[in-house]
């Protein structure tokens, strides 16, 4: 395949994703070469088919005619695409884990994620994500569901659980993830997975 073709290809891809995805050179590596993509990520930036949100990350842009402006990719997914170029393994933590269970509608300040990588901050627009290692058995070896609500019951803490708050998570899981976490969830803290067995009754 020549050089032509392979361009073709990228952005015949980035075409048939969904507006506002994020893509790093990794995504694409069975098209050509992570330095030979990111090259013509960087190419298809001038010509706004992708839109860099800092180095080495893109998005297909979303653009609003309401606001008559350009939507920013979520946070979560720029979080996730960082993860992925360097093959960590991320769970969101905090208000980020509150946020995205729908436990808080607050958004937040800095979004946060234990990582079996290195401790990062990346910053770009008014945004900053912050990436803390750790090799908690909470979240290692277990599913993103599991270790996500791991994270948000951990954030809560005890004393602050309500009937209200293992309500709402029981409609983010399905019934196959509800037996999956209470398998997966038996080695974490004890207060922790009597909450869980409460859930996935």
């Amino acid at each position: 395949m020549n050089k032509q073709n392979y361009m073709q290809e990228l952005k015949n891809r980035i075409e048939a994703a969904r507006t506002g995805s994020v893509f790093v050179a990794s995504d694409f590596a069975d098209i050509a070469e992570t330095k030979r993509i990111s090259e013509y990520l960087v190419r298809l930036s001038a010509n706004s088919v992708v839109k860099c949100v800092m180095r080495g990350v893109f998005y297909k842009p979303e653009y609003s005619k309401l606001l008559g402006e350009y939507i920013a990719p979520a946070p979560d997914a720029v979080a996730n695409a960082i993860a992925r170029n360097y093959g960590w393994s991320i769970i969101p933590c905090g208000d980020t884990a509150l946020n995205l269970l729908g436990l808080s509608t607050q958004v937040p300040v800095v979004w946060s994620y234990v990582s079996d990588g290195p401790y990062k901050t990346y910053s770009y627009d008014n945004t900053t994500i912050k990436y803390k290692h750790t090799t908690n058995k909470e979240i290692s070896k277990i599913s993103h569901k599991t270790a996500l609500i791991i994270q948000a019951l951990k954030t809560l803490g005890k004393e602050n659980i309500r009937t209200e708050t293992i309500e709402r998570i029981k409609t983010e899981i399905t019934p196959d993830e509800r037996k999956m976490m209470l398998t997966e969830a038996q080695y974490a803290t004890a207060w922790i997975y009597e909450v869980i067995k409460t859930i996935c009754r």
